[in-house]
């Protein structure tokens, strides 16, 4: 691998200036010197995407800024998804400590581009819960020590809604016995969350973060990206990431058979809680992307995630008609009744933890 192994000192938070000089010097490390350098995108996080140019090759230079990005965790499930047998990007540079990786370039076909231009959505849904199958099928149920999303991980997380959203749309710090009385029902409902199988779970499993790649057939057609925040835990939360898309309608119809597609190839699955596990993650994921997106907002401005809200919401209610979120639900009408779940107002940025 070209440009393997960092440089000490590069621990800190540093300027631009001083990210442009590490930059350069990581690339002519590489071998890429002199590259033509185009922005690709930003994302929900620090870290930003360059394409590099050299005559005819290229590659796409992730840049993820210390303390703040670790590129660390990336590069370890790159490695496992690659021994997998799975088209993750391939690394051809990295630097740790300075937060730089340099990639295999996908193009720009990502799941998103190609359904706007027409793409048959039937085919990229059957091939993205294929590659799930494919994925829960080779990947050992300790996921190779991944750490585990468990109950207290998922509640850490449905807690961004009381901690952002409410306080948002309130325009007041949540009461402490609002905010227990949340965790108390969400308590309630986990056994249903973990009750089916445990696999390795990518958890931004969507059409965003999903490649066509070209010359590739089958599921290596499908590339796969940002698994930085990979964990060990239920097989059902990447289906949801896909079937229940935050930036993207879906007709109930294409969830429905997708999630029929995925469980005839394992048919024991709905013995253990599969689709109880599948409706309270989707609970919690669309409560804690509220929470997320309203945190954009507030603390990054990035104003434009406001817009997702009301989707959200509605998969949200749809999932809460589920008898084991029986709790939450209640939780909910009392404490944001249905006229109050709206976008909070965008507002400049607040100093506001993490």
């Amino acid at each position: 691998m070209r440009g393997q192994g960092g440089t000490a000192g590069f621990t800190r938070f540093r300027p631009v200036n001083d990210r442009v000089h590490l930059r350069q010097s990581f690339l002519a490390r590489a071998g890429w010197a002199g590259a033509d350098v185009r922005p690709l995108a930003a994302d929900a996080s620090f870290r930003t995407y360059m394409r590099l140019s050299m005559g005819e090759d290229t590659a796409v230079l992730m840049d993820a800024p210390p303390p703040k990005e670790n590129v660390a965790p990336f590069h370890r499930v790159q490695e496992l998804l690659l021994r997998l047998g799975f088209s993750a990007p391939k690394p051809l540079a990295i630097d740790v400590e300075a937060g730089f990786v340099l990639l295999e370039d996908f193009g720009d076909q990502t799941f998103t581009r190609a359904l706007d231009a027409g793409t048959d959505e039937r085919w990229l849904y059957e091939l993205a819960t294929d590659l799930l199958i494919a994925l829960h099928q080779r990947a050992p149920e300790n996921a190779e020590g991944l750490p585990p999303y468990d109950a207290a991980r998922l509640e850490q997380e449905a807690l961004l809604l009381p901690d952002w959203y409410l306080e948002a749309v309130r325009c007041r710090p949540t009461p402490p016995d609002v905010r227990q009385s949340y965790l108390e029902a969400w308590r309630k409902v986990w056994r249903g969350a973990l009750a089916t199988s445990r696999t390795l779970v990518l958890r931004d499993y969507h059409v965003d973060n999903l490649m066509v790649v070209a010359g590739r057939s089958g599921i290596d057609s499908c590339g796969l990206l940002d698994f930085q925040d990979a964990l060990c835990g239920p097989v059902t939360y990447d289906l949801v990431s896909l079937l229940q898309d935050a930036r993207r309608d879906i007709d109930p119809k294409l969830e429905e058979e997708m999630l029929a597609r995925y469980q005839s190839a394992f048919p024991e699955l709905e013995q253990v809680g599969f689709r109880t596990s599948y409706l309270v993650l989707g609970a919690q994921r669309a409560a804690k992307i509220i929470g997320i997106f309203t945190r954009l907002s507030r603390r990054d401005g990035k104003h434009d995630y406001l817009r997702h809200i009301p989707r959200v919401w509605r998969i949200l209610e749809r999932d809460l008609k589920a008898s084991a979120l029986a709790p939450v639900r209640a939780w909910f009408d009392q404490a944001i009744p249905a006229p109050d779940r709206h976008p909070p107002a965008a507002t400049d940025p607040v100093e506001k933890g993490v």
